[in-house]
């Protein structure tokens, strides 16, 4: 048998189990006895994998904001269609707007990041992208980078945060959320329009 396969499918399974339990509970009510039982294993062999709770949150929200870059990809020249690709992923995934939305509750607010907090450098990433594109007159120079990346984001998931406004259990659920949708592009449209 191969070791490295078995240390690989518990970690896995430490990193799933993590995942619901962050998105449930927040950093502080996840408990780790009960993210080790989901993963079949033991606190022990969680705190081998990862230092600390704090860590392994980290890990699990870098782990999301890599699938939510790749599922959403950001095009500076079309942000209302970007805007409209994070509604529809944060629709279809509530929960991980929650397991995100903890890390910035809970996780030294006002403090200073690292340099190598995914979250900055996504960031960073971002609004170079968006600067190059006011660079090539794609994008109105006038805004920062940072309030458009921050505009957008907001108004994308603005809906993420509001289930109990929208019965999601009534037949026009699916109209009900292709109007939002379609008032989150046209928002993002009238603030930051497509590149023809």
């Amino acid at each position: 048998m191969n070791l490295q396969t078995g240390a690989d499918s518990t970690r896995d399974r430490i990193v799933t189990a993590a995942t619901t339990e962050f998105a449930r509970h927040g950093i502080a009510g996840a408990r780790i006895d009960r993210i080790a039982k989901a993963a079949r294993t033991s606190k022990e062999r969680v705190y081998a994998y990862f230092r600390s709770k704090e860590d392994l949150y980290r890990f699990v929200s870098a782990q999301e904001l890599a699938v939510v870059a790749e599922a959403t990809r950001m095009d500076p020249t079309d942000l209302p269609g970007y805007a409209g690709r994070l509604h529809d992923y944060f629709t279809a995934h509530p929960e991980r707007h929650r397991l995100m939305a903890w890390g910035r509750l809970e996780l030294d607010p006002n403090g200073t990041p690292a340099d190598d907090d995914p979250i900055r450098q996504t960031i960073a990433y971002k609004t170079g992208q968006l600067r190059k594109a006011q660079d090539a007159g794609h994008l109105d120079p006038a805004w920062d980078p940072l309030d458009i990346l921050v505009f957008v984001n907001q108004i994308a998931t603005s809906w993420a945060d509001q289930a109990a406004l929208a019965d999601t259990s009534s037949p026009e659920q699916a109209q009900h959320l292709a109007a939002r949708r379609a008032a989150i592009v046209t928002a993002v449209e009238r603030l930051f329009p497509a590149a023809a």
